[in-house]
């Protein structure tokens, strides 16, 4: 059975990590009226939570022809990111190399997929602003850039999923 819809996919993948690694807990709820776990306790969603972000950073690093870049991602507590922050980037233009923070699963209160997107937003976010690290940058410029990263983030989201519409 093909599954057109983007969320169903991402919970397939989800439960076949767990699964595969053998960390599906003994009292997981079931997905909507897929048969599928999600992980419940804090180390299994961090665990979950790190290989969705992996395969998602490689996704959109395609998706957006960064592919000659290092990059690399890392989920953080929030003590080591800027206040009312979800991640951030560091990036040297020379070497082609990149650190991608994102927020740690401990520190989420959403449910799982809505972590997930959110997740997933903070990646697409970050490498667009490595897409503009060639353009000047001033302190001046930052909320603009911020707005316009934002915008651009979330349109390209969009389109992803319209790709696979669900039924």
């Amino acid at each position: 059975m093909v599954i057109k819809c983007l969320a169903a996919r991402r919970r397939l993948q989800v439960a076949a990590w767990i699964f595969f690694f053998g960390l599906m807990p003994a009292g997981a709820r079931a997905i909507s009226s897929v048969k599928v776990a999600i992980p419940t306790a804090p180390p299994e969603r961090e665990i979950a939570s790190k290989k969705f972000v992996l395969q998602r950073l490689s996704l959109w690093q395609e998706r957006l022809n960064l592919s000659h870049w290092n990059i690399r991602v890392e989920l953080v507590r929030a003590s080591k990111l800027e206040p009312r922050t979800l991640g951030n980037i560091h990036w040297d233009t020379d070497t082609k190399q990149a650190t991608i923070a994102v927020l740690s699963s401990y520190d989420y209160h959403l449910p799982f997929d809505a972590m997930l997107d959110d997740m997933e937003f903070t990646v697409v976010h970050e490498l667009v602003h490595l897409q503009l690290a060639i353009l000047p940058r001033s302190d001046a410029s930052r909320r603009a850039e911020e707005h316009a990263v934002n915008e651009l983030a979330g349109a390209l989201l969009k389109l992803a999923r319209q790709e696979s519409p669900c039924e």
